[in-house]
């Protein structure tokens, strides 16, 4: 399964970000990590499944195969551990993408409550699920 998910982050997910977050955020996407791993000092390993930079945000994403909503409690957690892993990133707003197959619409309000872009398949290999006049939340430390 973890290798299935895999091929989505890198076949539907990763390709789609940069155009994603050019059209919601308007901002151009100058570093895009798919699987991007880091071992603390500690030993614990961070690994998120795809990191998207702009000069302005930071754009952790996390991809399942159907979303749930404790997928939305996990990925608070990694937005929160980002900047203890990932300290570089410490003066740039996240905006966190939630990508799916596919989203049914009680899903989406609830990412949406908590501030999410949600992104799953749709006319486009991957497209915004959220409604026109949502705005992601800008998670800051």
């Amino acid at each position: 399964m973890a290798n299935e998910l895999g091929t989505i982050v890198e076949d539907l997910v990763a390709p789609s970000l940069a155009r994603i977050i050019d059209e919601k955020l308007g901002q151009t996407v100058i570093d895009l990590m798919i699987r991007r791993r880091r071992r603390l000092p500690d030993d614990r390993v961070r690994e998120l499944d795809a990191l998207a930079i702009t000069a302005e945000t930071v754009c952790p994403n996390s991809t399942t195969a159907t979303l749930r909503s404790l997928d939305f409690d996990n990925f608070i957690s990694e937005i929160s551990a980002l900047r203890e892993s990932f300290p570089e990133y410490d003066a740039l707003p996240q905006v966190g993408i939630l990508a799916s197959l596919a989203v049914e619409d009680s899903v989406l309000r609830y990412a949406e409550r908590h501030g999410f872009l949600v992104i799953a398949v749709g006319d486009q290999p991957m497209e915004i699920k959220n409604r026109p006049e949502f705005e992601p939340r800008r998670w800051q430390g």
